[in-house]
């Protein structure tokens, strides 16, 4: 056995969930630091392992083990320290999927600096509000999709503020430096820091922007000890195997990829498969998980809703063991659909990029279509009402951790350089996710909807999800986001924006129909009063529905 896994638990095999819940304890050494504990230790011990398999949509390919990764970080490391950048100073990364990324994330972590991922899709006004609020020091980007021009753009609204600017491909731009030919002049010996300029545990390693489904992003802070949280996510619920080949559906700009692309996978012994696409084609990616063998699976529901409409049976995934879902609930039609194709069950997981998995359908037991699982190890989940007190079985609550046993591994920090949003959100030994849920009586969780996206009208409490999984049962219906829109008599109707499958067109015979169907399927006074249908519906760049942007343009209706 070639992982690392058994240096980081108290023990690997469980027998239920149960005994699961009760033993697992992650060992957290003293100044963990995962470029150096992991990365260059699997370079020492095992230096031909598979680490990275990458291509993407020209034919490229590169495969990259644990070797690789120690002399490239290296390299980068040294690049960054000639740069000025030090422990405590701010990168961020606008690298899509570009393998460049994790010889950079690694580096920083070596260096104690602070990685900021940012996704390419950003405009100037969004970078300028980025490097204002984290006092970013320095940006290593990709060379096309306008990316350079937009941080140019944003650098000439900030005052005395020396932003040092990186880019990989092949392109050079006046005032900024080349990345790769950086690396290769880079020396490939670089030395742990020691004293002040080492890492300890509570060091900030990791700042994620929100992805804004509603109002402002926030800057999600992370600690040295994050990877490890992963544990739970890669070997206990995506089940990744021993020299696997595990993929991730997700842009490194949002924090699925740490979910599913770095730590707790390589902790686990999975190498990770990364397919760098420009525009999303479920045939191309299904191509690709074949040819290389893809193990483990993830994706949003978002992406299995493209996957069940294509024709399976072209593609041998006969490699793909295990299949998880996590970003936005899971419509039972998809899971029902995906596991009639495949034979494979999908486990969804609950977390948010504030956290690691905290709850999920996880290998002893048998999943429930639609619902979120069962709280993680360490994770005290408990559902309270607006007053605080803790709900009845099947009654709704908002989703709460308590923390008074102290901050479960993987758990944020706060919200970076900002102690007043963290107390909004923290306080009284409870973080409070926002999301309200219920729970049956076997102790499984289901998801209604964000709090802000809950709709009042004539009285009713009525939760998005269950509607769109109403809607979506349709054979019309691709996608579907359920919002309240604004009624004089009732407060709020509800509305529903469609996208339709290719085989359909939108007609007001279809509305009806569809409209009809929802009253058949659930409590009728849930129905759509409206429905819209659309080409496409605004999502972040995780692929996560923004219906306040939904609810913002039919205020101004």
């Amino acid at each position: 056995m070639s992982s690392l896994l058994k240096n980081f638990v108290n023990q690997i095999d469980f027998n239920s969930y149960q005994d699961f819940r009760d033993n697992f304890k992650i060992l957290v050494p003293e100044n963990f630091n995962f470029a150096y504990d992991v990365v260059d230790r699997y370079a020492h011990e095992h230096p031909q392992k598979t680490a990275l398999v990458w291509c993407d949509d020209y034919g490229q390919e590169k495969i990259f083990n644990f070797a690789d990764l120690k002399k490239y970080s290296d390299k980068a490391a040294n690049f960054f320290k000639k740069c000025g950048i030090k422990k405590g100073d701010t990168v961020m990364l606008t690298l899509k999927s570009r393998y460049e990324f994790w010889f950079s994330i690694l580096a920083l972590h070596k260096l104690g600096a602070i990685t900021i991922p940012a996704t390419h899709m950003l405009k100037a006004k969004d970078i300028l509000y980025r490097i204002e609020k984290a006092n970013i020091k320095m940006v290593v980007c990709i060379s096309d999709n306008g990316v350079p021009e937009n941080f140019d753009k944003a650098e000439k609204s900030l005052h005395d503020h020396n932003l040092i600017k990186a880019m990989v491909g092949d392109d050079d731009r006046e005032g900024w430096f080349n990345f790769n030919q950086e690396i290769q002049k880079a020396s490939e010996d670089f030395e742990r820091p020691e004293g002040k300029e080492s890492t300890r545990n509570d060091d900030v390693s990791l700042v994620y922007f929100s992805s804004g489904t509603t109002g402002l992003p926030k800057m999600v802070q992370h600690d040295f000890t994050y990877p490890l949280g992963h544990i739970i996510t890669a070997k206990y619920w995506q089940n990744v195997c021993e020299d696997g080949l595990h993929y991730t559906v997700a842009d490194t700009g949002w924090a699925k990829a740490m979910w599913g692309q770095i730590y707790g996978q390589w902790i686990s012994g999975s190498a990770i498969f990364v397919y760098d696409y420009d525009r999303f084609d479920a045939g191309k990616m299904l191509e690709n998980a074949a040819k290389y063998n893809v193990t483990t699976y993830c994706a949003p529901p978002t992406i299995y809703r493209f996957l069940i409409k294509e024709d399976l049976s072209k593609y041998d995934l006969s490699g793909i063991k295990y299949a998880v879902t996590a970003g936005e609930p899971l419509n039972p039609e998809v899971f029902n659909k995906f596991y009639e194709i495949t034979g494979l069950k999908l486990m969804e997981g609950f977390g948010q990029t504030e956290c690691v998995v905290c709850l999920a359908n996880f290998p002893w037991m048998e999943p429930r279509p639609g619902s979120m699982g069962k709280p993680s190890p360490g994770y005290n989940i408990e559902l309270l009402d607006k007053e605080g007190n803790s709900v009845d079985v099947g009654e709704e609550g908002e989703l709460v951790m308590n923390t008074n046993q102290g901050k479960p591994i993987g758990l944020f920090g706060g919200y970076y350089l900002n102690p007043e949003k963290t107390s909004e959100v923290w306080y009284d030994d409870y973080y409070h996710t926002g999301d309200t849920a219920w729970m049956d009586e076997d102790d499984y969780f289901w998801f209604i909807g964000r709090t802000d996206d809950m709709i009042k009208s004539s009285g009713y409490r009525i939760g998005p999800f269950e509607v769109e999984s109403a809607v979506i049962s349709h054979p019309s219906v691709l996608e579907c986001a359920i919002t309240g829109y604004p009624d004089p008599v009732r407060g709020q109707v509800v509305k529903a924006t469609v996208v339709l499958t290719k085989s359909y067109e939108a007609s007001e015979e279809l509305k009806k129909e569809i409209q009809n169907h929802v009253k058949s399927v659930t409590a009728p006074y849930k129905y759509p009063r409206i429905v819209e249908f659309v080409e496409e519906l605004p999502k972040t760049i995780s692929g996560k529905i923004r219906r306040v942007e939904i609810r913002s343009e039919d205020q101004t209706d």
